[in-house]
């Protein structure tokens, strides 16, 4: 059965995962079969100010996001003061975020709202589209004063006769920074790499009991670091009732594992799944991206299913890494069977906190098979004992990347003028040659299945986290803002000086791995 030829199926209004009502109760109007009722949630007057006053519907997901995310307590504040949501693109959220805006100005008459984005046009593109439909609105139009849209000076504003504003920022260090805020929006979260955007805006909502930050987004990498702290929060809460109750997650999400071309996994994750988004059209991209593997497929299983990916751009097939040979790399053994042919590389993690020796040979079939031979944490400890190491192993060759952060350590390798050092018969060489091609080459061989390795934990850890980094038209191992990928590059790096050495040393050549 060919992808356009799958029954319709409607995208899922129920979020798979959310944070439950505190209320309870008998079904109330949602019709999802909660309790919540008008008295307990301000949704359902932001559905009716959609409706009746902005003549824009909300969507059956956008409908239940207002509904359960404005939940009440008894006292009348929002029962969430951080709400996190996770829905695919193109699903509704911008539209969904500028009717509320409107609501919190002109219906609840918030003083200041904030929205953010990590690029400050998106943020503006939203701060147009509620002017318009703010303008285009007979009954909200009167409530804008003469002065009351403001594009000037970079400043965009919005204000109402009602004294309440809304404006806009990149999230950065000053996004947020000397303002007061009632109601926050922190767009695309899955941008916000570590917590600066987040230690400028959230804080400036302390001094208003009632305010509320919503984040949305659809799902990140490792490297989102914000959102995935909030969403494990979450869904800790969810699961234990132990955490933060006033920390709510709404994700609209396909489960762990789920085929591209799984239609009903893609409507958990695209709610508006032919409503709005057409599904000849999702199953297209998906068939493309599951062809193409690599940084198309994780792009899609991110974006389009809201499935959370170890990275976005994979330097290296952690399928083929895992299989078992012949078709996989896996291959428990040892070079104890080609110990004339052994290379070994140094590497150092770019923190300077991890440094890795690894030993590879080209094995009688063609393959290369590597090995971790140490692995340091204490830096004075490696400096003592990386000769000794050396030694043991008794290589043929041994050499570093002078162009990375082992190049610190250059002396301990390249030292000449010891007596002792470089052992007879082992040849000392940076690595000078095209760096990209040795990563590349690595990661063709893994894909090729010509590489053996024996599961070493230290380097699967690696090898699996580690992304492309462009240069040009080839790419390298990512070392800023990754994890430590040291291990990567020293397996890398002597596979490459394994298989460009020449013909074995004669039988008796000492030293095993």
């Amino acid at each position: 059965m060919t992808a356009v030829a799958q029954d319709l199926v409607l995208g899922s209004t129920l979020p798979r995962i959310f944070t439950p009502p505190l209320i309870e109760g008998p079904p109330g109007p949602c019709g999802c079969g909660c309790a919540l009722t008008p008295e307990t949630s301000y949704g359902f007057k932001v559905e009716a100010f959609a409706r009746d006053v902005l003549e824009r519907p909300l969507d059956p997901w956008q409908r239940f996001a207002a509904i359960h995310a404005g939940e009440l307590l008894s006292d009348g504040r929002p029962r969430f003061r951080i709400l996190l949501i996770l829905v695919a693109r193109q699903q509704g959220k911008t539209e969904l975020l500028v009717i509320l805006v409107l609501f919190w100005m002109f219906i609840e008459e918030r003083r200041l709202v904030l929205g953010t984005s990590t690029n400050l046009t998106y943020a503006v593109e939203s701060w147009e589209k509620a002017v318009e439909l703010a303008e285009g609105c007979d009954a909200l139009a009167e409530d804008i004063p003469a002065n009351g849209v403001r594009r000037t000076n970079g400043e965009n504003q919005l204000k109402t006769i009602y004294k309440t504003r809304y404006r806009v920022a990149a999230s950065n260090a000053k996004g947020g920074r000397s303002l007061t805020i009632d109601r926050l929006i922190l767009d695309e979260l899955r941008e916000h790499h570590n917590w600066t955007a987040w230690n400028a805006a959230v804080p400036a909502t302390n001094a208003i009991p009632d305010a509320q930050i919503w984040a949305i987004s659809n799902m990140g990498d490792h490297r989102a670091v914000v959102l995935n702290s909030l969403r494990e929060a979450a869904v800790a809460f969810i699961e234990s009732g132990t955490g933060d109750p006033r920390l709510g997650l709404l994700e609209w999400s396909a489960p762990e594992g789920s085929r591209p071309t799984d239609v009903r996994a893609l409507a958990m994750a695209n709610p508006n799944l032919n409503r709005r988004t057409d599904q000849d059209s999702l199953l297209g991209s998906a068939v493309r991206a599951k062809k193409a593997g690599g940084e198309e497929l994780t792009g899609f299983l991110t974006e389009i299913m809201c499935i959370k990916v170890p990275m976005l751009d994979p330097a290296i097939s952690a399928e083929k890494w895992t299989a078992k040979a012949p078709t996989g790399c896996l291959d428990p053994d040892d070079l104890g069977d080609v110990r004339g042919r052994i290379a070994l590389c140094f590497d150092v993690s770019i923190d300077g906190r991890h440094a890795t020796l690894a030993a590879a040979a080209v094995l009688d079939d063609g393959r290369a098979r590597v090995e971790i031979v140490a692995a340091w944490d204490d830096m004075k400890k490696m400096r003592q004992e990386l000769r000794a190491e050396v030694r043991r192993v008794g290589p043929r060759r041994i050499g570093w990347f002078p162009s990375g952060p082992a190049a610190a350590y250059a002396a301990e390798l390249d030292d000449n003028d010891q007596d002792d050092w470089p052992p007879e018969g082992v040849e000392v060489e940076g690595i000078r040659t095209d760096v990209p091609a040795v990563c590349m080459g690595f990661a063709e061989l893994v894909e090729a299945g010509d590489i053996a390795h024996s599961d070493d934990p230290l380097l699967n850890a690696q090898v699996a986290s580690t992304e492309k980094g462009r240069r040009g038209d080839g790419w390298v191992f990512v070392r800023r803002g990754a994890g430590h990928c040291d291990a990567t590059y020293a397996a890398a790096g002597a596979v490459h000086l394994a298989r460009t050495l020449p013909e074995e040393k004669p039988t008796g050549w000492f030293g095993v791995v």
